[in-house]
C-alpha cells in the first residue's frame, strides 16, 4: 500500500498511558497494516516486575527490544507492513529496534505528565501501575529530527491523531478516511 518508499514498519512510541496501543491499532486499521502490541513481546519476568511496581532496567529491556526487532526484520523481509506499539523511551532502545534499517519510522505520542496521569488513573486491567509514570518520564529521551520521527500531540481525538500521522507519512494513495 502506498509508495515504494513507504516504511515497512511504524513504531508508535511514548510513555505508558500516552495511547500507543489505541493509536497504533487505529492507524493499522486506517492503513490496512497489521498491528502488534510491543507489550506482548515482554518476557513474563518483565510483566511481573512491572505489576509489582518496579521499573524495568536496561538489562530487562534488551531481550524485549531484540524480540521486537526480530519481528520487524521478519515482516520487512517478507515485504509486509506492521505497526508496533512500543515505549522506545531511549535513543539506545530505538537503535536496537532499528538495527540500522532506514525503512522503519517512529511515531512519538507527545503529552504532558498531567494529561497522561489522568488517563492512567482511568485505565483498568493494565499491568503498568500509574505510580511508574514518573520513572517513564525520567527515562524518556524524546526523539530528535535525525531519527525521522513523526511527532503528534495526544491532546486530540484518536481519529485526529491518526489523521495527523497519515498526513505526515505522505503515503501516496492513502488518504484519511472521512468518518460519518
Amino acid at each position: 500500500m502506498g509508495r515504494a518508499d513507504a516504511p515497512c514498519a511504524l513504531i508508535v512510541m511514548g510513555v505508558s498511558g500516552s495511547g500507543k496501543s489505541t493509536v497504533a491499532k487505529a492507524l493499522g486499521e486506517r492503513l490496512g497494516w497489521r498491528f502488534e502490541d510491543g507489550d506482548s513481546f515482554h518476557p513474563a519476568s518483565n510483566v511481573e516486575k512491572m505489576r509489582a511496581g518496579h521499573p524495568l532496567t536496561d538489562d530487562d529491556r534488551w531481550p524485549w527490544l531484540n524480540a521486537i526487532a526480530d519481528e520487524i526484520a521478519r515482516v520487512c523481509g517478507r515485504g509486509e507492513h506492521v505497526i508496533i506499539a512500543c515505549s522506545a523511551l531511549k535513543h539506545a532502545y530505538r537503535d536496537v529496534l532499528l538495527r540500522g534499517r532506514d525503512d522503519v519510522r517512529f511515531v512519538f505520542l507527545k503529552g504532558t505528565k498531567e494529561l497522561i496521569a489522568e488517563r492512567l488513573a482511568q485505565r483498568k486491567g493494565h499491568f503498568m501501575p500509574p505510580g511508574l509514570l514518573a520513572s517513564q518520564f525520567e527515562t524518556l529521551e524524546p526523539p530528535e529530527a535525525s531519527e525521522q520521527v513523526i511527532t503528534v500531540s495526544i491532546d486530540e481525538t484518536v481519529e485526529a491523531i491518526v489523521d495527523g500521522i497519515v498526513r505526515q507519512l505522505k503515503l501516496g494513495g492513502v488518504m484519511p478516511k472521512v468518518l460519518p
